[in-house]
């Protein structure tokens, strides 16, 4: 197989599909997506049925103990993944003083110690090869913290220091490691906010609107190109000005 491998988590909506979609469309790629349902799957593969794209969708739970397998499967199947896409995610908000243990292990284990379980998974033959691209998926709110949210934002802000810790350990082995954290995206998560907040919290950005899902897939595709072959260990923030610093 010639084309590079790609593996994107949590592929068949929001984010991650424009981030499968964008692969597809630029060519010479493989592309494999994660979604935790036999119907998230299905949704992958018609995106990519769709753009007559190589690659598959993928069932997998990030909080799934056979982790292992998982990874072992992946390799004997479709080889070493040449860029790592970490976007699986999830929320479970509360106030935080009414923020169960159970709410806040949820958001941590799936968010962070998912992520930390595939990526140590598949970095070891990343380094083997000397080559790869490792991107998470922040959030704007790492930086700025979010009312109802203390578990999301700690994990995106851990999810952020994990980067440059493992951008310090394998940078010098052929492997870059970035993060991409963005503002307020509009995706199906965000269509039931009403039409009176969306208003109000588009004041706060200064571009004045939100971004859109191709926004950050196109940050995501640059950080996995060579055009940004000198880049790790950043946090490249696509949240049209929230966060000036």
């Amino acid at each position: 197989m010639s084309e590079e491998v790609v593996l994107v988590t949590g592929g068949s909506r929001g984010i991650g599909k424009s981030i499968v979609e964008t692969y597809l469309k630029a060519g010479g790629y493989a592309v494999y997506g994660t979604a935790t349902s036999i119907a998230g799957k299905m949704k992958i593969d018609q995106i990519l049925e769709k753009h007559s794209g190589i690659g598959s969708g993928l069932v997998f739970n990030m909080l799934d103990e056979s982790i292992d397998d998982f990874v072992k499967n992946f390799l004997s199947e479709y080889g070493t993944p040449s860029i790592l896409i970490n976007n699986a995610g999830i929320t479970d908000d509360a106030l935080f003083l009414r923020m169960s243990e159970s709410q806040w292990d949820k958001v941590i284990d799936t968010n962070l110690k998912g992520t930390f379980r595939i990526t140590k998974a598949f970095i070891r033959h990343m380094i083997k090869a000397r080559k790869g691209k490792i991107i998470f998926l922040s959030s704007v709110v790492a930086a700025l913290g979010n009312a109802g949210q203390v578990n999301y934002c700690a994990s995106k802000a851990g999810i952020e220091a994990m980067c440059k810790s493992i951008a310090r350990e394998v940078s010098n082995r052929g492997i870059t490691v970035n993060c991409v954290a963005p503002g307020f995206i509009s995706t199906d998560m965000t269509d039931d906010i009403s039409s009176e907040l969306k208003e109000k919290l588009a004041k706060s950005i200064p571009m004045n609107r939100f971004g859109t899902p191709q926004d950050v897939a196109e940050a995501v595709f640059f950080l996995s190109s060579e055009k940004a072959a000198y880049i790790t260990g950043t946090v490249l923030n696509v949240n049209g000005g929230m966060l000036m610093s």
